[in-house]
């Protein structure tokens, strides 16, 4: 984390710390599911059986759904072997926005299904993905949980960096993602604690096998990495067989998951979670969404456990502060919470995408001070956003360039190795996890030197700007269209 003091005389504070919020805890899941005997290239099942090179568990769990009524000779996908572990692969050509698979409700893992269960009342003040996370680990440890067989193949952990070791972290030296990952590892021990003392030992009739942090951590990494979020007032389920779905940077759409009220069996019905094919595909080729069109490279790491090729998924979050040692500190504070900000302001930079629209007026407010600081007075506070919209003066726009531009290069010399090292790197074979903490570090330290770049260009045009003086003079018709102040004679 660089941080950056003695922006201006008001000691306001730039820094670049990693983002530990658990945003995006559930999103779709991960494809990592490697219990295959030996991998095949995809290819069309004729038989209503799946590819006997699949684990006995699987086609146990197929039964399962087939004996459930869930499955059957006419749905047109199937788990399969593919390059990710397991996915699904299509029976026949499924057009897009055709029905691929549906799961009915009562096979759904969401906090209604904890409301409803022996542990319903124990779990009724925790979060959300706390109370279905120990709902996992309470159900996995039962012979007679109906999920039992959905539980033998769900893997025992991922890629996420939050399942890597000091060796492997090591690799991703310097990066935002370690600080992010680190910081989600202490949120997730901190919750544990909690919950034993508060729940798990004060009922140990209720859970009588015991949990342990590692047990905790494998069920948080399944919510993060296999949980659908976007149905109609489920912010967190668990889908058995539709979390086999992988991703594919192709897919642009997220539109993929639909709650539907239909036939969940001979003579029932129930809501339903319709997974939909959002492109057409081919027989025998793999069925794949997109998981999240918005999330970084790190995100999809600290998630998923994979990153994409698409250099425009990589980011870095800069990290703007209004210093309570700022003189101006109140009027600051005033203003930016006036206009939808806060103390602290996070934005993310993306690569070969343009800078946020809110970042240079925040940039701007937290630099004022000197000679400019008349703008924080009251008297401008209704019309303060559409100044800091446009450079104040050259002193201030000079500030944030040498200061962002020193902040890039500190953080650019905490990488172990330089993006041409990266590269070389990249040309030959590497084994999965190193493969993404190559292309995280790299990604972020082209997105530090574009940043660097932008900045650097900007000091460039510092005597080519127009600042608030000069935009004040022409407003009163002092100031003519080349900058040169007008003279009135008197008569």
């Amino acid at each position: 984390m660089a941080s950056l003091s003695g922006l201006s005389s008001s000691s306001s504070t730039f820094l670049f710390p990693p983002r530990t919020t658990l945003r995006h805890l559930c999103s779709s899941q991960s494809g990592s599911n490697l219990l295959l005997k030996k991998p095949l290239s995809v290819k069309p099942l004729q038989s209503t059986e799946l590819d006997q090179s699949l684990w006995p568990e699987v086609h146990t769990f197929w039964k399962w759904l087939r004996d459930e009524g869930v499955i059957s000779t006419k749905t047109p996908a199937r788990p399969g072997v593919v390059p990710e572990g397991l996915g699904l692969i299509a029976q026949r050509d499924i057009a897009r926005n055709e029905v691929v698979l549906e799961i009915p409700k009562r096979l759904w893992i969401n906090p209604d299904t904890v409301s409803a269960s022996e542990i319903g009342n124990v779990c009724s003040g925790l979060k959300p993905w706390i109370a279905v996370a120990l709902f996992l680990l309470r159900e996995k440890f039962r012979d007679d949980s109906l999920w039992r067989l959905y539980f033998d193949i769900l893997p025992k952990q991922t890629n996420s960096t939050m399942f890597w070791s000091e060796e492997e972290l090591s690799e991703i030296q310097g990066t935002q993602l370690l600080s992010t990952t680190l910081g989600v590892k202490e949120y997730v021990v901190s919750e544990f604690k909690k919950l034993e003392e508060e729940v798990i030992l004060p009922n140990k009739k209720l859970f009588p096998s015991p949990i342990t942090i590692d047990d905790f951590f494998w069920a948080f990494g399944i919510l993060r990495s296999r949980a659908f979020s976007r149905l109609r007032a489920q912010n967190l389920v668990l889908i058995p067989l539709v979390d086999f779905i992988n991703h594919s940077h192709k897919v642009t759409s997220e539109e993929h998951a639909w709650e539907v009220k239909g036939p969940a069996g001979l003579f029932s019905w129930d809501y339903l979670f319709s997974l939909r094919s959002p492109i057409s595909v081919k027989a025998g080729e793999q069925v794949v969404i997109q998981y999240d069109i918005n999330k970084s490279n790190a995100e999809l790491a600290l998630d998923y456990g994979f990153i994409d090729p698409l250099e425009e998924r990589n980011a870095y979050t800069l990290t703007l502060e209004i210093s309570e040692s700022d003189p101006f500190y109140g009027d600051k504070l005033d203003i930016a919470e006036a206009n939808g900000w806060s103390e602290t302001a996070y934005f993310d930079i993306f690569f070969n995408r343009p800078l946020p629209p809110a970042m240079l007026p925040y940039l701007r407010l937290v630099a004022l001070g000197g000679t400019d600081a008349f703008l924080l007075e009251t008297i401008f506070r209704n019309s303060i956003l559409g100044h800091l919209e446009y450079p104040i003066s050259h002193d201030n726009e000079e500030l944030i360039c040498r200061v962002v531009r020193d902040a890039c290069k500190s953080a650019l010399s905490g990488y172990s190795t330089t993006i041409e090292e990266d590269e070389k790197l990249k040309g030959g074979k590497l084994e999965s996890r190193l493969e993404i903490a190559v292309g995280i570090r790299q990604g972020e330290k082209k997105v530090l030197l574009q940043i660097d770049g932008m900045f650097k260009e900007r000091e460039l045009e510092l005597n080519e700007l127009e600042y608030y003086q000069e935009r004040r003079l022409k407003d009163l018709g002092l100031c003519g269209e080349q900058g040169d102040i007008i003279f009135w004679e008197p008569k």
